[in-house]
């Protein structure tokens, strides 16, 4: 079993989420953002049993950042990260697909240590992390290892 999580690397050079801003006009949260990813992932579709946390930025401009997690095959991974790069986002807000490591090398620096290490917009680095302890995607103590 291959795992892989994807973040998106942004026109200001931080890594986030794929995601946006919902308009209150839709009859759910999962209406909503299955819209704006369908802008720039088109083949995903989220529901409410794929919701894993909110959190609030704090700061002049609050959001509250609603976070989502699906478990994909390996083709419905390579088809996003194909139709990624088609969205009409690409190259304007969104630079590119990431995945993130999720792995420690031998020198405990490589991998997702290093990957830490960039900046991240919002709550994105607080819900990757979240997210891979979560979901079990890298063993605890190696979570606690890399940060």
């Amino acid at each position: 079993l291959r795992q892989a999580l994807q973040m998106q690397m942004r026109f200001d050079g931080l890594l986030g989420f794929p995601g946006g801003f919902v308009d209150r006009r839709y009859w759910s949260l999962e209406d909503g953002l299955n819209r704006v990813l369908g802008l720039g992932l088109g083949c995903v579709r989220l529901t409410e049993a794929d919701y894993l946390c909110s959190h609030l930025t704090e700061g002049p401009h609050r959001v509250v950042a609603h976070f989502y997690a699906r478990q994909l095959t390996l083709e419905e991974l390579h088809t996003i990260e194909i139709s990624a790069v088609h969205s009409r986002d690409h190259g304007l807000e969104v630079m590119g697909m990431v995945r993130v490591p999720l792995y420690t090398q031998k020198d405990r620096m490589g991998g997702l240590p290093n990957f830490l290490a960039n900046s991240f917009v919002g709550t994105a680095k607080f819900q990757l992390l979240f997210a891979l302890k979560i979901l079990n995607m890298v063993p605890e103590e190696k979570l606690a290892e890399a940060v």
